[in-house]
């Protein structure tokens, strides 16, 4: 069977390169007879591995020696609920910026462990737009401001990071690797894997050392970070064969350029999709133009009821996974950075002859 071009949001394609890796390694892993997942994470094989793919990652987004890089379990979700548990304490204000799903969904979390103060909420236009700066209403003494880069689902993305004197936090799930990020302006970053980095199973946080300390009392010892800081992320027995892909990924991202090279790419893709959208009648995005995400692309039909149609037609011609989330109808591509430009072009010239067929 040949491969499809695959526009899911997650879990999302992987470089081919790195599938044929895993292929050739999963008999007989660096000869040591079995596959990486029979290996303990404690011999010298593994632990080598989880060396390399923190010194890549660190090279690949120069991450300051200041940063500790984690990578527990339990995705971005998780992170929902550790930020404020290794951040806060109960009764402590915490500023979060909510512009789609994902950010409503994390003060929801962190709710359940201070005050989150939603200091901007972009609900009232459908989350199509960051609201402006100057307008969040901001707490004094906030213990944190946590924000989404991209959402996901809707399609928005900062094209700022946000200023203030509090520790900035920030859910990089769809947006980690796509283009270099000035990490000193962060006290955390995190990302689930599943959109940049490898298969969903693990999760990478960048964190601050001096935040370290902040965890509160009687935390859980696997929802702490300085756990995983203390125990180079061997705090249990880690998800082994996901860390073993997200090293052949940050090697890959390596050897194409660096994040540098990649963003060039991503922003080339992104340009000429919107540009296919916005020079049609027939397909349309409803995100203001000063947000809109180089990661996933929302857009709709002038007639719905050709979706069923629309969606059936791209699969057959090898187009898959373009159906838009459940909360917002219509079409999603998300072009991750294994989403070669090559898809991005195959499907600007499916939609085009789709809409010469059916407009």
């Amino acid at each position: 069977m040949s491969r499809v071009y695959n526009f899911s949001a997650g879990p999302a394609a992987l470089p081919l390169e790195v599938l044929q890796q895993i292929q050739d390694d999963i008999p007989d892993w660096q000869g040591t007879g079995m596959s990486v997942m029979e290996c303990s994470h404690r011999g010298k094989e593994f632990v080598a591995v989880a060396a390399r793919a923190e010194s890549n990652l660190r090279e690949l987004l120069a991450v300051p020696d200041d940063y500790s890089v984690l990578f527990p379990q339990g995705g971005a979700t998780m992170q929902m609920a550790m930020a404020p548990l290794n951040l806060a304490e109960p009764g402590d204000k915490a500023d979060y910026v909510v512009t789609g799903s994902w950010g409503k969904k994390a003060a929801g979390e962190a709710a359940k462990f201070c005050h989150a103060n939603i200091a901007a909420d972009a609900a009232d236009r459908n989350f199509t737009y960051i609201p402006e700066e100057s307008t969040w209403n901001r707490s004094e003494n906030a213990a944190y401001l946590h924000y989404t880069p991209n959402e996901t689902i809707s399609g928005v993305e900062f094209h700022f990071v946000p200023g203030g004197d509090v520790p900035l936090v920030a859910d990089m799930s769809s947006t980690i690797l796509s283009r270099p990020v000035d990490i000193g302006r962060f006290g955390v970053i995190y990302a689930s894997a599943q959109k940049n980095i490898g298969p969903a199973g693990i999760t990478l946080v960048i964190v601050r050392k001096d935040l370290l300390g902040r965890a509160r009392q009687g935390n859980p010892h696997l929802m702490t970070w300085k756990s995983y800081a203390d125990s180079n992320s061997m705090t249990n027995t880690p998800p082994t064969f996901a860390w073993y892909v997200a090293d052949l990924v940050f090697q890959w991202l390596q050897e194409k350029g660096g994040v540098e090279a990649i963003a060039d790419i991503n922003e080339r893709k992104a340009r000429k999709l919107y540009a296919a959208i916005d020079n049609s009648d027939f397909y349309s995005n409803s995100v203001a133009k000063d947000c809109r995400s180089w990661m996933n692309v929302p857009f709709v039909l002038a007639d719905n009821a050709l979706d069923a149609t629309f969606l059936a037609e791209s699969h057959a011609a090898g187009l898959t996974n373009l159906k838009g989330h459940r909360s917002v109808g219509g079409m999603r591509a998300s072009i991750y950075n294994a989403v070669s430009e090559e898809a991005v072009d195959a499907l600007i010239a499916f939609m085009i002859e789709f809409e010469k067929t059916h407009g």
